[in-house]
């Protein structure tokens, strides 16, 4: 009889154990799920607010449009050929330019038909995507698509990297005090990519001509902008403080006026935070120091130069609102 109930209660146990094992499982196997869910949520939000642009074309409509945009021309060397050493190579100082020199350009041919594919495969990807549910897409669904938009920037990829030493060529005539060649190449390159995007191959025209527009247009711009700038700060050799002004002035300050002037930009700076301060110093050659670029003080500060262009940008404003505060321009203009 004891034994009987022993066995009666070692039963009840292992079912007991069994079933908390088994809802156990069940409240993982929930988590799981529902965060895999949330997951695939996220990723249809990022898949469907993705832009995709592409150049229309209507050769994208043929019934060969695939063929066409995945045959490349019968005497294309291919993308990774290594042009021959030349007189541009042995010119090179830098390991950048060098390896630039040994990229070959591409035939208009092959530019047609990187241009077209990429363009083509853009348009595979936006059609298949505005096919899919934005609640139900699969991973699988989403997946050859994103598989189309790899393809796509590896054909940018191969344009952008045979028209970099058009960049080159271009920077060494906008070298100026304000902007060295680095910098204009690193902006020239984003020049050159967006002209890759925005670039009309349907109407049978040189890429080169048209990115050689968008990249000079870039360049002028930044020169005026630099021109500008060197206009309105002039550095002086005692101490920071020249003023910005439109116009130059027509007899000397005196030394009252010059103390307030200086005072005043010394005020400026110092409601500058610390980092700003430093910037706006350093770019416009304050106690009588070089003027230094944008790349210099990243490398100092450990950013980026764009970085350091934004702080200036930032801090530029706050001095034209200080100054505008203060009726500075009013005051200079009564002296002048």
């Amino acid at each position: 009889m004891v034994a009987a109930l022993n066995l009666k209660r070692r039963v009840s146990s292992k079912k007991s154990s069994t079933s908390s094992r088994l809802l156990g499982k069940e409240k993982v196997s929930s988590k799981v799920l529902i965060r895999r869910a949330a997951r695939l949520k996220a990723k249809r939000t990022a898949f469907f607010s993705l832009p995709i642009d592409y150049i229309p074309c209507r050769q994208f409509l043929r019934l060969d449009a695939e063929k066409l945009a995945s045959t490349p021309p019968v005497n294309g060397e291919g993308p990774h050929h290594i042009a021959r050493s030349g007189k541009g190579e042995e010119n090179s100082s830098t390991p950048y330019l060098s390896k630039l020199y040994r990229t070959r350009l591409l035939t208009k041919d092959e530019e047609q038909f990187y241009f077209r594919r990429l363009n083509w495969l853009k348009f595979r990807a936006a059609t298949s995507r505005g096919q899919l549910d934005e609640r139900r897409a699969t991973r699988d669904q989403m997946k050859k698509v994103e598989k189309l938009l790899q393809e796509a920037a590896r054909a940018k990829n191969l344009i952008v990297t045979s028209n970099l030493r058009l960049v080159v060529s271009i920077a060494k005539k906008f070298i100026d005090p304000t902007n060295s060649f680095e910098e204009l190449v690193s902006d020239g390159n984003v020049s050159l990519m967006r002209a890759v995007e925005k670039f009309n191959f349907a109407l049978g025209n040189r890429f080169s001509t048209y990115a050689t527009y968008a990249i000079q247009r870039n360049f002028f711009r930044l020169s005026h902008k630099g021109r500008q700038l060197r206009t309105r700060f002039v550095s002086d050799d005692e101490s920071l403080r020249s003023v910005a002004v439109r116009e130059p002035a027509t007899k000397d300050l005196t030394p009252p006026q010059s103390a307030m002037l200086k005072a005043t930009f010394s005020k400026f700076l110092g409601e500058l935070e610390p980092r700003e301060k430093e910037i706006i110093v350093a770019r416009f050659g304050f106690h009588g120091m070089p003027a230094r670029t944008f790349r210099e003080l990243g490398i100092d500060m450990g950013v980026c130069k764009e970085r350091i262009r934004q702080i200036q940008s930032r801090a530029m404003e706050k001095l034209r609102e200080m100054a505008l505060r203060d009726h500075l321009e009013q005051k200079v203009g009564d002296w002048i």
